[in-house]
């Protein structure tokens, strides 16, 4: 199944998340062993996500910035408001930095909003053509690169936009595959972004890299909470080395 970037489910940036590192941490990485029980426990309560890479690399980065700080719902608004007003990207990057900010209102902090959508664009254009298709045609490590020299643009953004709309090999780690994923001892607790995402990355079979985040991402929304997280409910529990100690 084939969709855009409005239509997936929120797997990008959650709500209150941002792209700060806190301290570095050590951690044993997981067996691959391991890491298969857990995608397939996961699979067997959440299934298999069946998301083809929608092919739209821009949508996917002004996405990603319009979640940032609220809910699914109010950053689909957001984008959906946007799209409704510029016909093209290029009508959002002629456009003015108010003309976005009314446009994508809903989405809260509207004006930092705009002016980074603006400056990402810009960004883009300045190599001539506003485009990332090109992206595909790069390894992921340069493609990656490329991304995280935009501006405000890091490592979990570039994920989501080599992972939702390339179906290139990364995954995005947000706050909620970064708590489950540290709970059931597959993160070291602590870590900085690039190292989070570098062994979850590594961790992750080729070909699962948008069901582990997927599933992951569930299962932090619906189950394993930051605060009270609902450990005798959990079809992790029995394999989670910090599931009842919270």
């Amino acid at each position: 199944m084939t969709v855009s970037a409005q239509q997936r489910v929120s797997a990008s940036a959650p709500q209150g998340t941002t792209e700060s590192a806190p301290q570095r941490a050590t951690a044993a990485k997981p067996t691959a062993r391991r890491v298969r029980a857990i995608r397939d426990r996961l699979r067997l309560v959440y299934g298999v996500p069946g998301w083809a890479p929608h092919g739209d690399p821009i949508a996917e980065l002004v996405l990603t910035v319009l979640s940032q700080s609220t809910n699914d719902r109010n950053r689909d608004v957001a984008y959906l408001r946007l799209r409704e007003r510029f016909a093209t990207w290029e009508d959002v990057r002629r456009a003015s930095v108010d003309e976005i900010e009314e446009a994508i209102r809903p989405g809260g902090i509207s004006r930092v909003k705009s002016a980074r959508i603006r400056a990402i664009l810009d960004a883009i254009a300045s190599r001539g053509e506003l485009s990332l298709e090109w992206l595909e045609r790069l390894p992921v490590a340069q493609a990656r690169a490329y991304l995280c020299s935009l501006p405000g643009v890091g490592r979990k953004t570039a994920a989501c936009v080599l992972l939702f709309a390339l179906g290139m090999r990364d995954v995005p780690v947000d706050t909620h595959v970064s708590r489950v994923a540290t709970r059931l001892g597959l993160l070291p607790a602590g870590a900085g972004f690039d190292e989070l995402h570098d062994r979850m990355l590594a961790l992750t079979p080729p070909g699962a890299e948008l069901e582990l985040h997927v599933n992951l991402l569930r299962h932090g929304r619906r189950t394993c909470h930051a605060r009270r997280p609902e450990c005798g409910a959990c079809a992790l529990s029995r394999m989670c080395p910090s599931a009842h100690s919270l």
